[in-house]
């Protein structure tokens, strides 16, 4: 295997989407080629344009760093012929679909594409006309995209303010103004700016957009994304050779996944979904791969230390217990999301104290792994305050912005520059309100957006953690974003419980004089203790 390349990854693409027109493609009128993003140098202009189909856009040299790119499918295709055509007729377009269908990816690949910046930003109900004025403002004057996240979780009466606001910038664009008025003063007006907005249809706390703002925006529906295709490509990029068979199996085994195993809340099988099969799916897999044998990993100092750990903190070293520190360790290797699920009293918080402990514990011992880093932990409950005191809210009488709760912890996370593991723990139950203003910041953008219209970039070194009972009420926009770790009090059950009791009652009064030495025993071995 080699390390991925993003540079064999587009070449990969590139060379596919020629074979598939070049078989249907005999002259430059042909639509099958039309339909490609090209890219000429326009003599009129003297400067270089990206063309698709009859839209033509001025590409905007914005230095964007080597980032990683989308896999192009059919879906992809379509998505930026929709998007040129709307960018042509001075629209934002507005995809809307499921959640992981890739929206407001695509809407990013496109801005890279045509080398203009892309501000995402999570919409939320707290948002109103003034915040989104300024917004505005300063994507007129930097020429800039934006788009914006769950557009329809702002209240109606804002979202019929902000149609007049677009509309007032998109009758500046089709005059060809280089200064025009907006909300009461004079501002310049770079033609490239645009707004974009994703939707998720039918979640709570939706509402439907005011038909003069449904006229500003080209809809079109994302669907299912080309699983096979996606994993063919990604695993070309990291050096397999045989990738054609093994994204058709990967594929495969998520379809009967989805289909056979049991319908839980915190399943996910869609595209963000890269946390581990779950020990039922094992029969899946040895039909898909007959005769593969995986041998089990030793975990060598790792799993030592957080049976020390355990000790230390007078626990019993159950392997149950022992597995799902373990299991929240490798998920947060991959995922800086991460919910740990399950009744109370089955051990959550102690799991991931215990790992947090023995993260310290490695570092101090000199193991000079990256993720062996002293962990802080930053601990709330947000269902016990308002949506004002968890996120901040404007001071409706002075008009002062005071932070929440939340974003209190992260900015205090993210100036804190040491090396060290920043955990924010939510501990309480999850709701699609609350949770879902956190979404760019569980996804790809780590990036938390404030009603105020700031936005706060997350530092690698920083995870956000949910304690939740179950899952039952919140979206499959939330459950798709992050790692999941179920922890099953009957795994743990009862007599862990005893033993720590037992071993603390044995100290205090010595147990084995209180109930004399036969009578201790013969408990014992009556409950197998």
């Amino acid at each position: 295997m080699f390390p991925a390349n993003p540079v064999f990854t587009l070449k990969c693409q590139a060379r596919r989407r020629l074979s598939r027109t070049s078989a249907v493609v005999d002259s430059a009128d042909s639509f099958d080629w039309q339909r490609q993003l090209r890219y000429y140098w326009d003599l009129d202009l003297d400067n270089c344009v990206a063309r698709m189909a009859l839209s033509q856009y001025t590409y905007g040299y914005e230095y964007l760093g080597a980032c990683p790119r989308l896999v192009i499918t059919p879906l992809t295709d379509r998505c930026y012929l929709c998007l040129m055509g709307a960018l042509q007729l001075d629209l934002g377009g507005a995809p809307a679909g499921p959640a992981g269908t890739g929206k407001t990816e695509t809407t990013k690949d496109l801005a890279k594409a045509l080398a203009i910046q892309c501000v995402v930003f999570n919409c939320s109900d707290g948002l109103d006309y003034k915040m989104m004025g300024r917004f505005f403002s300063g994507l007129a004057q930097s020429g800039a995209w934006c788009c914006f996240d769950e557009f329809n979780r702002i209240d109606i009466e804002v979202l019929s303010v902000i149609a007049q606001q677009l509309i007032t910038i998109r009758n500046a664009k089709a005059a060809k103004l280089s200064r025009f008025m907006f909300e009461g003063r004079e501002i310049k007006l770079i033609m490239t700016c645009a707004a974009f907005i994703t939707m998720n249809p039918g979640y709570a706390g939706r509402t439907e957009l005011p038909d003069n703002l449904k006229a500003l925006f080209r809809p079109f529906s994302m669907m299912v994304p080309n699983y096979a295709l996606i994993a063919e490509v990604i695993l070309y990029s990291e050096g397999f050779e045989s990738s054609k068979i093994l994204a058709r199996k990967m594929t495969q085994m998520y379809k009967l996944c989805s289909e056979q195993l049991s319908q839980q809340d915190h399943y996910d099988f869609g595209m963000r979904a890269v946390k581990s099969v779950l020990v039922m799916a094992g029969g899946i897999i040895s039909d898909l791969f007959p005769g593969v044998i995986i041998p089990e990993h030793d975990y060598g100092v790792l799993q030592s230390t957080i049976i020390d750990v355990m000790l230390s903190k007078g626990l019993q070293p159950e392997s149950t217990m022992v597995h799902k520190v373990i299991q929240l360790f490798e998920t947060m290797l991959v995922r800086h999301g991460v919910m740990l699920v399950g009744p109370t009293g089955g051990g959550k918080t102690t799991v991931y104290q215990v790992l947090a402990d023995t993260l310290g514990a490695l570092h101090a011992a000199g193991e000079d792994k990256p993720f062996y880093q002293p962990v802080k932990t930053y601990v709330l409950n947000p269902k016990s305050i308002t949506m004002g005191e968890l996120y901040g809210e404007v001071n409706h009488l002075t008009l002062e912005w005071k932070d929440g709760l939340m974003a209190l912890s992260v900015r205090a996370a993210v100036v804190d520059t040491s090396e060290d593991h920043k955990w924010i723990i939510s501990d309480g139950p999850v709701d699609a309100l609350w949770i879902e203003n956190l979404n760019t910041v569980l996804d790809d953008n780590k990036m938390l957006c404030l009603a105020n219209s700031e936005r706060i970039k997350l530092t690698p070194s920083i995870h956000m953690v949910f304690e939740v009972e179950d899952l039952r009420v919140a979206s499959p926009a939330t459950v798709s974003r992050c790692g999941m770790v179920f922890i099953d009090p009957e795994e743990l059950k009862w007599i862990p419980y005893v033993k720590t009791w037992m071993a603390g009652l044995e100290d205090k009064v010595g147990f084995t004089e209180t109930l004399g030495g036969k009578k201790a025993k013969c408990f014992i071995k009556q409950f197998k203790i």
